[in-house]
């Protein structure tokens, strides 16, 4: 397993490092907001948090350009130098790949002379990169190597003697990898990943990205006339599972009545949803489950015979993490994925999701993958379901910005419960939120 971060600017501070306390001292720098959350708390959500342009506006200054790890994509994207990805953070358009040396870097996808957005494919290859507007070109590192008429032409124009091409390099990340997997962040102060990501959280990362060398299989996207935190919330709520997915609820495969769990970390960035695969029959436990249908059948019932792969682990049949701000780790049977978040606007978001396995899977193990991969994206047999809820939900919060939600599924608190049967993690994502929005 191997981590490393890097990135210009003040040095990361040493020592334990409070990721509450700390991260609410860098957002208070800033002019804190009008919004009144309600009285109540964490158990309510204000509806215009789903469609206030300033709220939005400032969500893309200090959550996705704040003091926040954003994935941006896995390293078997771009395996040899010279490799390069498109990708975002919030709305930010980065690029991330790897050099001559074989590091990955993260560099803001904008010209260091007027803004121009200088990348337009979506990955490829090269050995530098130029800006089609004046052609300022660029190393695998960020830094400028090429300035046209630098020292003007025939004696007249050029840059002026005191201009130093060290200085006007691409912005250039800060980086953390684990895994296989990149992370990226504005801020040069961020602590360590393992800092960030907390031990009871680094726990769940790691039973997926336990070293092995990653596999892409491939991608999906789907763009969502939704607020970001409507599909961040989405897989925080198991509560939901229950009622809404025919699919899951049929057959069993996530379900209230099985062996599950709900966990976060202490901050609220975080949380882990696990459950163990049911019977498809009805019972005690099935009767508000108005979706089940005990006589669902598939003519190909390959789907679901999943292999039990981390029966050492505790045999869990689905396990989806949330990362802070803009990541969902999915392990749903032997299916794996990483889905991310990437924000437009107040009410539109795009979901690319990134399929993948490991090198040392054989063929049947590949195609087991893809094949339960039909479960999900845009499409797919569950994840259908979420896309038409969630742009139904915002349909509605839109209208009426002054009107709440009640979250007190499973009480007003924020801990870790032993169940489904529950909207904790939704309560401790918003006790996080409102203390980096000053709210």
């Amino acid at each position: 397993m191997s981590e490393g971060a890097r990135g210009a600017g003040r040095p990361v501070p040493a020592g334990p490092f409070d990721r509450g306390r700390e991260m609410a001292s860098v957002t208070r720098t800033h002019n804190q907001p009008a919004r009144k959350w309600p009285a109540e708390g964490v158990s309510r959500v204000p509806y215009w948090v789903y469609s206030d342009p300033e709220v939005y506006k400032r969500e893309m200054e200090v959550i996705f350009a704040g003091h926040s790890y954003n994935y941006v994509g896995l390293e078997c994207e771009i395996p040899n130098p010279g490799d390069y990805r498109r990708s975002f953070i919030g709305d930010k358009p980065v690029i991330f790949l790897r050099d001559g040396d074989g590091e990955v870097n993260v560099v803001a996808n904008r010209c260091a002379h007027r803004g121009v957005k200088f990348c337009y494919a979506e990955h490829g290859n090269t050995s530098e990169f130029i800006c089609p507007y004046h052609q300022w070109t660029y190393d695998l590192k960020g830094k400028l190597i090429g300035v046209p008429f630098r020292r003007g032409v025939k004696g007249r124009g050029g840059m002026p003697k005191d201009f130093k091409m060290e200085d006007h390099g691409l912005e250039v990340l800060k980086v953390a990898t684990r895994g296989g997997v990149i992370f990226a962040s504005f801020d040069p102060t961020m602590p360590s990943l393992e800092d960030y990501l907390g031990d009871k959280m680094l726990r769940y990362f790691d039973r997926v990205f336990d070293g092995r060398k990653l596999k892409l299989l491939g991608y999906s996207r789907q763009r969502m006339r939704s607020n970001w935190k409507v599909k961040f919330e989405n897989l925080k709520d198991p509560y939901h599972a229950s009622l809404l997915h025919v699919f899951l609820v049929s057959f069993g495969l996530f379900r209230a009545d099985t062996p599950s769990r709900t966990e976060m970390d202490a901050t609220g960035m975080h949380a882990v949803q696990v459950a163990q695969r049911g019977e498809q029959k009805a019972g005690e436990g099935t009767a508000d489950m108005r979706a089940m249908m005990a006589d669902l059948k598939l003519a190909n019932p390959e789907m679901l015979q999943p292999y039990p792969e981390w029966a050492s682990k505790g045999d869990e049949t689905v396990v989806m993490q949330t990362v802070w701000p803009n990541l969902i780790v999915q392990q749903q049977s032997n299916t794996l994925a990483m889905r991310q978040i990437r924000a437009f606007s107040p009410e539109e978001y795009e979901l690319h999701w990134t399929f993948f396995g490991y090198e040392d899977d054989d063929q049947e193990m590949t195609l087991r993958r893809l094949r339960q991969a039909n479960l999900m994206g845009p499409a797919g047999y569950v994840s259908v379901d979420d896309s038409e809820v969630m742009e139904s939900a915002q349909s509605g919060v839109s209208r009426f910005p002054n009107e709440e939600a009640v979250v007190e599924m499973g009480g007003r608190g924020t801990e870790d419960t032993p169940h489904m049967v529950t909207e904790g993690a939704i309560r401790a994502f918003y006790k996080h939120y409102i203390d980096v929005m000053g709210f």
